[in-house]
């Protein structure tokens, strides 16, 4: 099970560590890549970009290094929120591929958290 965690970790905090720098320090980019940033306020994506990139980085360094390992599933429990509620505004917008896509990382968040509480 320590492994499937990890796995999972790891495939997360990539996801998200990538995503979340995109859209935190290269918003053109990430304007052209996603369409729903380009109805969106700028302080609004760069938020979401520096919330995935901790929450990614959370995801593997306190457990790794042994310093408040605790934080791991708290910062699987904020991915997850913020996977809600991006699903919450891609189903409003009738963006269902995009909706999707956040319910499966819910899914692998709450795994997470649950694996690692």
């Amino acid at each position: 099970m320590n492994i499937a965690l990890w796995i999972v970790q790891g495939l997360l905090a990539l996801m998200f560590i990538v995503t979340g720098s995109m859209k935190a320090f290269q918003f053109e980019k990430a304007k052209a890549k996603l369409p729903w940033i380009k109805d969106s306020l700028r302080g609004l994506v760069t938020f979401i970009g520096v919330s995935e990139v901790l929450g990614g980085v959370g995801l593997i360094l306190p457990l790794a290094i042994g310093v408040a390992p605790s934080l791991t599933p708290i910062a699987a429990i904020a991915l997850a929120v913020v996977m809600l509620l991006g699903a919450g505004f891609h189903a409003k917008r009738q963006e269902y591929k995009g909706a999707g896509m956040n319910i499966i990382f819910i899914a692998l968040a709450v795994f997470v958290a649950l694996g690692r509480f």
